[in-house]
């Protein structure tokens, strides 16, 4: 399962937030600097546990601000 994590951040804490989520290798696949509503986009894939557990462990990062998680779906259109 992949989720996208997007991540706002406390203004001029992006460096130091994405050094952070970098050594989190387990769940964490890719980490973007983006622009728009949030920060920094993370790209996580495991199980849903997993994902749960990393997002939890990103709330305890005093430099995060927010987070909004999207979870992929499969869904089955027919085509």
């Amino acid at each position: 399962m992949r989720a996208l994590c997007l991540i706002t951040v406390k203004p001029g804490k992006v460096d130091t937030v994405v050094q952070i989520l970098r050594k989190k290798r387990k769940t964490v696949k890719d980490v973007m600097i983006v622009t728009g509503r949030a920060d920094i986009s993370v790209i996580l894939q495991g199980s849903i546990d997993e994902i749960n557990n990393m997002v939890i462990d990103f709330k305890k990062i005093k430099e995060i601000v927010t987070t909004e998680t999207l979870i992929e779906v499969e869904v089955n259109l027919g085509w």
